[in-house]
């Protein structure tokens, strides 16, 4: 049985995935320094989340949660915060609209700066580095002196995720996520795309059916919901030491709860998802909305273990697990994980990542991931679970705004010869916009036919 918790007891126990700092001194004043600092989010806003995601859970939202691999220092800036946020909220109303399904929106943004690895170390040739573990620990250039971890970009993170939070909240709030705008979402270089034609086709019945709200007398002074959007933000809770920072006490508890005021969800990623662990044992002390990545690996039994340690009041909104099994693993790996859940009575919110199943290396050399496969598990995901009487709750995706070449395939018709015009990422293959909105009307029918107690099946469905 676990014992008492505190903000710091995950220090008493094994840890993975983490950094190997030369000056612990320097880590701790860092740390120290973060701890001082004000939180990025508030109790009342996890508590809001929380709230969303029971509704997920019970079948009445869906969950979209999306952004950057790793965000980066260097292509920190206003427009590419901007795009990625309207691609999400393109996603959204596409959701919202076709299926009649509110859509709970939250980003892999503002905190999203660590990444595990399969190996503590990269080769090139005759050289062996540390693995870059994203520029929240070090840096990405192939050299002895950018790999050694460096504290202080925690400071720099910190920075990064407040102002990208920031700006988060004025386009949230100030006006952007308007839906009288949503003409204006589209972004340049999906516009004469097919999907983005069909989006602006959308677009136009969305508007004349807020001109016919407003004729009626619904107008945005009377629903401010038409003009702004509930955004949230997530990252995977990897360094410890970095959430323990901001790890605080509600002041409006009178429980006096602790909140992980770093973001307003956090998950605890597949490499990380040891019972006895470090990154379990401090998830299961904060109030904030939790994911569990769920891999191909994870036996029922220990599945039901996590839940209870992490969630042992079984609270609705509580606990996300987002599957990552790969294409051609879901109806194998996954039924019996969800039979499991449902045996035991958990309450959770099922939400498939088909990004990190299916990753490949190309005949060109890059990771890249084939969009063909990223549909075909979120399509078998929706399978399963309509097979077993569940409920698909929702998509966790490595997406952007920009217009990157990263991912095969979609209504661009990327091969691996493309692949190299404009491969942006510093880790991991990301879907782009055009691919993204894609996405989003596949879903927009499976939702629907769901809702409808119908099944559907793509002709991708049969992808390996």
């Amino acid at each position: 049985m676990p014992g008492r918790w505190s903000p710091d007891s995950w220090r008493s126990k094994p840890i993975a995935q983490v950094p190997d700092y030369p000056d612990a001194a320097a880590l701790a004043a860092v740390e120290g320094t973060l701890a001082k600092f004000p939180p990025l989010v508030f109790a009342g806003e996890c508590r809001s989340l929380q709230a969303k995601l029971a509704s997920v859970a019970e079948g009445k939202s869906f969950l979209l949660q999306g952004g950057d691999c790793a965000e980066s220092f260097a292509e920190f800036g206003a427009n590419n915060i901007r795009d990625t946020f309207r691609v999400l909220l393109q996603m959204s109303v596409v959701m919202t609209f076709a299926a009649a399904c509110p859509v709970v929106k939250v980003g892999r943004m503002a905190g999203q700066f660590a990444k595990p690895r399969s190996a503590p170390t990269e080769k090139q040739g005759s050289v062996e580095l540390p693995s870059y573990r994203g520029d929240i620990v070090n840096g990405s250039d192939f050299t002895t002196e950018s790999r050694i971890p460096d504290p202080k970009r925690q400071i720099q993170a910190y920075s990064q995720a407040a102002a990208t939070l920031n700006l988060i909240r004025a386009f949230a709030q100030g006006g952007y996520a308007d839906l009288h705008r949503v003409q204006g979402w589209n972004l340049d270089f999906v516009k004469n795309s097919p999907t983005g034609e069909r989006f602006q086709e959308l677009s136009g019945r969305i508007s004349e059916a807020l001109n016919f709200m407003e004729a009626c007398g619904l107008t945005p002074e009377r629903f401010p919901e038409l003009r702004t959007v509930d955004f949230y933000t997530s990252h995977e809770a990897l360094l410890l030491g970095y959430e323990q920072a901001f790890t605080r006490q509600d002041s409006t508890s009178p429980t006096g709860e602790y909140v992980d005021t770093s973001a307003h969800m956090v998950w605890i990623g597949d490499r990380t998802r040891q019972l006895d662990g470090a990154h379990v044992e401090y998830m299961r002390g904060i109030l904030n909305p939790i994911g569990l990545k769920c891999g191909p690996s994870l036996p029922a039994d220990d599945l039901l273990r996590l839940i209870e340690r992490l969630n042992p009041l079984n609270t609705p909104g509580r606990l996300t697990l987002i599957a990552r099994m790969g294409a051609d693993k879901v109806e194998e790996k996954l039924p019996a994980l969800v039979r499991a859940v449902e045996r035991e009575g958990r309450t959770v919110v099922w939400s498939c990542d088909p990004m990190h199943g299916n990753t490949l290396t190309s005949s060109t050399g890059y990771k890249t991931r084939p969009f063909d496969r990223v549909l075909s598990e979120v399509q078998r995901f929706f399978d399963v679970h309509r097979a077993e009487g569940t409920y698909a709750g929702g998509v966790h995706l490595e997406l952007t705004g920009q217009n990157v070449t990263e991912c095969t395939g979609g209504a661009q018709a990327i091969d691996e010869q493309d692949l190299g015009d404009r491969y942006h990422t510093h880790c991991d293959p990301r879907l782009n916009a055009s691919q993204s909105l894609e996405l989003a009307y596949m879903i927009a029918e499976l939702l629907k036919k769901e809702r409808a107690g119908v099944g559907i099946t793509f002709p991708f469905a049969q992808a390996s």
